[in-house]
């Protein structure tokens, strides 16, 4: 296996410094000039918050792997692509929702801030793609700016995919090539659209291009995880019909602009993804500090089993909790975490928190071997976006009582 390819497997009174420009409405938090139990919080399922709110300051088994090297072919010809821009729409939507998300996106300035305010709560299905492209700040801001951007971006990935792929099997690197022909298949095992050959000849061809152009993590099991809720939003305005009855053009633009928010994603958090994966490891040590403030009994009972947070944390984090809920679920939580600050990394430790103490009765209930069982396949099925949004609103309320909370970094600094 080549070096560009790794497998992965496994004081002060005040407790917020910087006011928060929207707490959602969901969660009470009563401010007594010390740092509160969360005994003393209350979080309740989130509810529509009113305009008065500020914005966020932040904001089945597994297929046979694929292990052929057969080279695909490259995207077509860069004249098929559709360079407009998604957020044009022909009617304006009549549900009050959308038509919300639906000024806010035709503007001829996008008011950020009102968006990632509106994004925190949910993002109609209808106007996600375009919101996510905003948020991650691919699509430019200013409407007479977009156009021409979109198209240029989306024209920069196809000519790398056609000299990259055009050359011939020889010229690929055939360690890392192997290895995502490998994973591919294995990604999203539960979703007849992510089996489909058409979408995963695309998805190899952009976690390749992605690869070799990032030499100081190179490829790392996980990243393929995180590459579908892009290609899923991204292709679902279009799946009226089958996959592959879909003209070439909108899949070339849908895996261009995937490949354009992996990549903004992915800048977010390298240090999970280069050598040693440090930032997965510091955000492991913040994890079980935060655990151990806020649920003692739970952090004693998996020290004395023996239980290491690494054992079932390090892929809640490398694959931020994808393996652990629906892909539904997983695009419903990234419509926060794009509203949020570091909302993929510093926010999604509080996520991670609140989604292990979701279990902390029934874990201190059981043995080293039980534990892990459970924290490695959850029982999350059946939850809805009721359960997501609970569960946003947790980490919301343990990130404004901990976020830079003296007790919680020093017990970090002394490890």
């Amino acid at each position: 296996m080549s070096s560009n390819t790794r497998t992965t497997y496994g004081t002060s009174s005040t407790f917020w410094k910087r006011t928060p420009t929207f707490v959602p409405s969901t969660i009470e938090i009563v401010y007594t000039g010390e740092t509160p139990s969360p005994a003393e919080t209350t979080a309740k399922p989130p509810a529509e918050t009113t305009s008065a709110q500020p914005a966020p300051h932040s904001a089945s088994p597994q297929p046979t792997p694929q292990t052929t090297d057969e080279v695909q072919e490259p995207l077509t010809s860069t004249s098929s692509y559709d360079d407009s821009s998604p957020i044009a729409q022909d009617e304006a939507p009549t549900d009050p929702l959308e038509l919300k998300f639906h000024t806010l996106l035709t503007a001829a300035n996008v008011d950020i801030e009102e968006l990632q305010k509106q994004s925190w709560k949910g993002i109609p299905s209808s106007q996600r793609s375009t919101a996510w492209c905003l948020l991650m700040g691919y699509f430019p801001l200013n409407a007479s700016r977009r156009s021409q951007t979109i198209s240029r971006k989306r024209r920069e990935y196809t000519d790398w995919v056609r000299q990259t792929f055009s050359r011939g099997e020889d010229a690929l690197d055939r360690s890392l090539w192997h290895q995502i022909r490998i994973d591919v298949p294995r990604t999203t095992p539960g979703s007849p659209l992510f089996q489909s050959p058409r979408i995963q000849r695309s998805l190899e061809r952009v976690l390749y291009c992605w690869a070799v152009r990032h030499p100081a993590s190179g490829y790392v099991q996980g990243i393929n995880d995180l590459l579908t809720p892009f290609y899923y939003v991204f292709l679902s305005p279009h799946l009226a019909q089958p996959v592959d009855s879909l003209d070439d053009s909108v899949m070339d633009t849908v895996e261009a602009d995937s490949f354009w928010c992996l990549t903004k994603l992915l800048d977010g958090i390298q240090d999970n993804y280069t050598h040693a994966q440090p930032g997965i490891q510091r955000q492991l040590i913040k994890m079980k500090d935060l655990v151990s403030r806020i649920d003692a009994p739970l952090a004693a009972h998996l020290d004395s089993e023996g239980v290491e947070f690494i054992q079932f944390a390090f892929r809640w984090i490398n694959c931020l909790l994808m393996r652990e809920v629906s892909l539904t679920s997983t695009i419903r939580m990234w419509d926060t975490y794009l509203a949020e600050p570091d909302g993929f990394s510093s926010f999604h430790i509080y996520v991670c928190a609140a989604f292990l103490l979701k279990w902390s009765k029934q874990i201190q209930q059981l043995d080293f071997q039980r534990t892990l069982l459970l924290l490695q396949k959850p029982p999350t099925e059946s939850w809805t976006a009721k359960d997501v949004e609970l569960l946003l609103s947790e980490a919301y309320m343990y990130k404004c009582l901990y976020h830079n909370s003296p007790n919680h970094y020093s017990a970090t600094q002394k490890r």
